[in-house]
C-alpha cells in the first residue's frame, strides 16, 4: 500500500479510501466486518463513513456496525483514520440536521457514541449550510478539537468560493480551517476541474472524490451487462446515456490488458491534487481490484485517450471557457 499526506496535513492516509456507504442497506454486518478487516489486511487505513449512512433517520446504522467493529479491538481503532460527516437530517425536531453549532455539537456527541470511540479523525461537513455564518461553523469546530473529540475537519459536496470564504475565515480565527475535500470526480463527472481542484490547491486541501467508478458505469458496465449481470435503474440510465463512450473505453482497456475499474481509479489518482478516492465495496473480492489501480502508471498517451473519450469542461476557471 501507498500512502499519501492528506492534503498540508502531517497526517498519512492509504490511496484508496474505504467507503462505507453500502453497510446495513447491501452488506450485512458480518460480510462488512470481513471487509473492514480485509482493508486493514491491505493497507487500507483511511475509512470514510457518515451519520445518515443506513438511512434510517436518526439511527446512524452504518456508524454503529463500524463501532462495533471497533469494538472486537486488535488494533482496529488505532489503525484506521476514520472520517465521518455531519449535516444530513438525523430527527424530526428542529436543529437535528444542517450546521448550527447546536447540531454539530450533538451530532458529534452521538456519531462518538455509535462509532465506540472517543475521537473523530476528521469530521466532515457533508454539504454547504448557507443559512449558517462561519463564525458560528468555527466555533462549534474549534470546540470540538479543543475538547479532543474531532482532530480534523474536511468539507464535502463544497463549489470552489465556499472552500475559499471557510478556509479564509478560519486563517482569521487563527483555526487549521479545512484540510480536505470529498467530491463527486470521475471521468465522466469532471466539474470539480473547473474551480473546486484549484481551490484545493491553493488551500492546501485533500481532494477526496466519491463515486470514482460512476456508480460501477465505469467498471465495465457494457461487459458485465452483457454477461448477463443486471444493472440498476440508475446505472441503466447511465449506461444508455453514455454509451458511445463507455463502449470505446472499454476497447481501450482490453486494448492495454486492465480492468475498467482499476482504469477509471488510476486516472483519478494520477491527478496530484487527488489524495485517495473512495471505494465501495459490496465484498471482500472487489477490494483487489481498487488495489491493483494503485500500481498503474497511465502513459500520456492512455492519458490523452481517455480525455478524447471523456473530455471535461476543459481545464480551470476562467481559460476553460474565456481566454
Amino acid at each position: 500500500m501507498r500512502y499519501q499526506n492528506l492534503g498540508r496535513t502531517g497526517l498519512k492516509v492509504s490511496r484508496v479510501c474505504l467507503g462505507t456507504m453500502n453497510f446495513g442497506p447491501h452488506t450485512a454486518e458480518a460480510e462488512s466486518h470481513a471487509i473492514m478487516d480485509r482493508a486493514l489486511e491491505l493497507g487500507i487505513n483511511f475509512f470514510d463513513t457518515a451519520n445518515v449512512y443506513g438511512w434510517k433517520r436518526g439511527e446512524g446504522v452504518t456508524e454503529q456496525i463500524i463501532g462495533r467493529w471497533f469494538e472486537q479491538g486488535d488494533g482496529r481503532r488505532e489503525k484506521t483514520v476514520l472520517a465521518t460527516k455531519v449535516y444530513g437530517t438525523m430527527g424530526d425536531w428542529p436543529n437535528q440536521s444542517r450546521l448550527s453549532a447546536l447540531h454539530i455539537v450533538r451530532a458529534c456527541e452521538a456519531s462518538l457514541r455509535r462509532l465506540k470511540t472517543d475521537c473523530i479523525d476528521v469530521y466532515q461537513m457533508h454539504h454547504i449550510d448557507r443559512d449558517t455564518p462561519w463564525e458560528e461553523i468555527w466555533q462549534a469546530m474549534e470546540t470540538l478539537v479543543t475538547q479532543g473529540k474531532v482532530l480534523y475537519v474536511g468539507s464535502s459536496n463544497f463549489a470552489g468560493w465556499h472552500i475559499a470564504r471557510a478556509c479564509e475565515t478560519a486563517k482569521q480565527r487563527g483555526f487549521l480551517g479545512l484540510v480536505a475535500e470529498q467530491s463527486l470526480y470521475n471521468l465522466i463527472d469532471r466539474t470539480v476541474e473547473l474551480e473546486v481542484l484549484p481551490a484545493c490547491e491553493a488551500y492546501g486541501l485533500g481532494m477526496i472524490p466519491w463515486s470514482p467508478l460512476k456508480g460501477g458505469v465505469l467498471g465495465g458496465a457494457l461487459k458485465k451487462a452483457s454477461e448477463g449481470r443486471r444493472a440498476s435503474d440508475m446505472q441503466q440510465k447511465w449506461i444508455e446515456k453514455h454509451r458511445p463512450k463507455l463502449e470505446r473505453f472499454e476497447a481501450l482497456c482490453e486494448r492495454i490488458g486492465a480492468l475498467p475499474g482499476e482504469i477509471a481509479l488510476a486516472w483519478v489518482m494520477a491527478n496530484p491534487i487527488v489524495t485517495a478516492p473512495i471505494i465501495g465495496p459490496r465484498t471482500a473480492d472487489q477490494l483487489d481490484s481498487a488495489i491493483r489501480a494503485i500500481e498503474i502508471e497511465l502513459t500520456d498517451e492512455v492519458k490523452k485517450e481517455l480525455d478524447d473519450i471523456f473530455p471535461g469542461p476543459g481545464g480551470a476557471a476562467p481559460e476553460a471557457y474565456a481566454w
